[in-house]
This record gives structure tokens, sequence and C-alpha cells, in this order.
């Protein structure tokens, strides 16, 4: 029996989600044991005509992204969106807040005109996504977790709750009641709480929940100081495309 053919794609991101991969030292060779990677330009230069699992990272920002993501749509059985550039558009997606000439300007110049571009777009606006990994990076558990279900032919595990709960499951101090900004109540599970976990704040890289209790955010926010609007301000850097569903918040 054949194995699976996996390929793994960029578009506009730092790459951080693909080099992560690269990282999983113990499992990476178990991983290689399940599939066959038939295109993957971080470590090889194969190309293949059709992926069983094609993983995506990176978000859809110029006409070419778009060329570029309807041919892998086409020859992909599965295709799976990695991280917040990606499944969001990121903190790439900041730049849709500003007029297009002038972040063209801004970063090209007077050769501004030569760079077609569009505003940052999720890979999920353009194309069918079947799975998505969030966080930025991407979370190597979630990810592990979601190449197993895959191969094996499970439909994988979609955590849709906050990072709260994960970090009651840890028993950790909440950061709020230390003073500290947080997003975690918004902000949907699955990274282990890993920031909190640390003594940091929740920054919101893996997008909003998609039942966020409006008035019970908005309560918790002004219980420990905060504004809603500072709330809206700080998910800028992650969740651009996904303000639209804050805007009910008044802020």
């Amino acid at each position: 029996m054949s194995k699976p053919k996996v390929a793994f794609f960029d578009f506009t991101s730092c790459e951080g989600c693909q080099l992560n991969k690269l990282n999983f030292e113990n499992d990476l060779l178990d991983m290689l044991e399940l599939v066959d990677i038939v295109e993957f330009r971080e470590a090889m230069d194969d190309k293949a005509d059709h992926y069983d699992i094609a993983f995506i990272e990176g978000s859809i920002s110029t006409p070419t992204c778009v060329e570029r993501i309807y041919d892998i749509r086409r020859r992909s059985d599965i295709l799976v969106a990695l991280g917040s550039c990606a499944v969001s558009g990121g903190i790439n997606a900041m730049k849709n807040l500003h007029p297009a000439d002038e972040v063209r300007e801004t970063v090209y110049g007077k050769d501004k005109y030569l760079f077609p571009s569009m505003p940052v777009q999720p890979v999920s606006a353009v194309v069918k996504v079947d799975f998505e990994v969030r966080g930025c990076p991407m979370s190597a558990p979630e990810y592990l977790q979601i190449f197993k279900s895959l191969v094996l032919g499970r439909k994988p595990e979609v955590k849709d709750y906050a990072v709260c709960v994960e970090c009651k499951l840890k028993e950790n101090e909440c950061v709020l009641d230390k003073g500290m900004f947080c997003l975690g109540p918004i902000t949907r599970a699955g990274c282990e709480a890993i920031c909190p976990s640390f003594g940091q704040y929740c920054t919101g890289c893996r997008g909003v929940v998609s039942n966020i209790n409006e008035k019970g955010a908005v309560d918790m926010l002004k219980q420990h100081g905060f504004s809603v609007k500072e709330a809206v301000n700080r998910m800028k850097l992650f969740c651009t495309n996904e303000l639209e569903s804050l805007n009910k918040w008044g802020a």
C-alpha cells in the first residue's frame, strides 16, 4: 500500500511555521515513515502533480498568490492551513487597515506600481480549507495531532473554546489577576496555554472563538481595569480580518 503524498507550500509569511516542522526532532523520522513528502521548498527540490495532503503557510496578498493557491487546491485531496497568516491573515493583515497606495509607497517607494498587491486574505477566503492549525507559529503538538489523524484517515479534533480553559486545566494563576492584559478569554485554545504557563499574556495569535460571550468578555475586562477599545486594538496584531465580529462590542 502506497503512503500518502504530502506537500508543504509557503505564501506571504515569515516561513516560521515551516521551519517549526523541521524542529520536530524525535517525531520527524516517525512522520517520514508514514508519508512521502513530495514537495517542500525548505528541504527539497522535488515536485509532484498530485497531493493527498497539502499544508499551506502564509496569507494571500497578491494576484500571483491567488493563481498558485487555485492550482494547489485543484491538485490536493485535503488542504490544511498552517499558522495565523494562512488561517486569518495574521500580522500581514494589518496592512488592510491603511490605504493600499500608502502601503505600497511605504514599502516600495517610487517603484510601488511594479509590485501588484491586494488586501491580505486568509487562504479560506480564496479556496476551500479542510482543516486549520492555528497560532504564530503554529502549535507543534496540535500540528502533530492533526497530521497523525489525517494520515490515519480520522477526522482531527477541532478546539473551539477559550485558552482560559487550558489555563484552568494547568492550574495556572490568572495573569489578569496579576495586573497583566490577556486575550485568553476570547482566544481559541489548542496551544496548551503556553504563554500564560510561562508568565506571559495571551496575544490572541490563534484568533477568536466562534461563540464569543461579548457581555462576559466586556464585564471581565472592565473588572480588571481594561477597556474594550484596548482589547480590540490589541487584537489587530493578529486578527484584523476577524475584527468585524467584534464590532458589536462598540469599540
